[in-house]
């Protein structure tokens, strides 16, 4: 569910933030990262600080969960790796447009630190497949976030829906072993596959792993259906003008996740057992 934030609470912990990432000793923070913008009164508002063309609901773009290694980069004030994954991350004209404007969204969001974002998405892939291969770039990239778009293809496929959940849940559950954060998005929706049950199976499947495994979700799906809605009755330009608009707000959704689960309060001071051991790959 996403969180309702007071203007308060946002802009104090932002300012903490701020005061450690400029080494600031008490008084005079400086630059601190400028809170994200409080949602409008009420759960269905659509969020403000989305343009306007990609403004939908909180509640209907993002569930939340702690991010702590990309927190702790901010914390030290050094760049940000992000590994964007999927086959929305390797594809051509919008789509491959999407890891370029995640990099400029998420920079904008964060002034002062360097985000560098690669991506090493694989057009057509499935969980299973790409399983192995996530691992290996993993290791080789070794970033302090991993931005997976996934779903689509294995719904296409008609994989079975028990082995995908476990197959994305042991990947998230090994990237995260490593100390790495990992951010799931479920798959864009399209007016064609609006009334297909296995298709929406596979988008709540996605939804209890990031549960299961306390990771953000960017609810794509739910958000471009809303999109759709409010569409409708409109010069819209049909399907084609929905999907090039899914993949330019997908930065702007990825970016709005990452930026409202940094303000996820810690549980403890102290790091749980073993986590203080937990590292990127070798």
């Amino acid at each position: 569910m996403a969180l309702s934030l007071s203007p308060a609470l946002l802009v104090g912990v932002s300012l903490a933030v701020g005061a450690a990432l400029s080494g600031a000793v008490a008084q005079t923070p400086a630059t601190p990262i400028p809170p994200p913008q409080a949602t409008a009164p009420g759960p269905e508002a659509p969020d403000p600080s989305l343009s306007p063309e990609c403004r939908v609901p909180g509640s209907k773009l993002y569930t939340l969960a702690k991010l702590r290694a990309v927190k702790k980069a901010l914390m030290e004030h050094r760049a940000v790796d992000v590994l964007a994954v999927g086959s929305s991350s390797g594809g051509l004209g919008a789509a491959g447009s999407y890891p370029v404007r995640l990099e400029d969204a998420l920079e904008k969001s964060m002034p002062d630190i360097a985000v560098e974002v690669q991506s090493r998405g694989v057009s057509g892939e499935i969980v299973y497949g790409a399983a192995e291969r996530l691992r290996n770039v993993v290791a080789e990239t070794e970033p302090d976030l991993v931005v997976w778009q996934v779903g689509t293809n294995d719904a296409l496929a008609r994989v079975d829906i028990e082995e995908f959940s476990r197959s994305l849940a042991d990947t998230v559950s090994w990237i995260k072993s490593h100390g790495i954060d990992v951010v799931l998005i479920d798959p864009q929706y399209t007016a064609s596959l609006a009334g297909d049950d296995y298709f929406d199976q596979f988008v709540e499947a996605i939804r209890k792993v990031a549960a299961s495994q306390q990771v953000p979700l960017v609810q794509r799906y739910e958000a471009m259906r809303y999109l759709a809605a409010r569409a409708k009755g409109q010069a819209s330009g049909g399907g084609f003008r929905l999907a090039d608009l899914g993949f330019r707000c997908m930065a702007e959704h990825v970016t709005r996740a990452i930026t409202v689960s940094l303000l996820e309060p810690d549980a403890t001071a102290t790091p749980a057992a073993g986590q203080s051991a937990a590292r990127k790959p070798d």
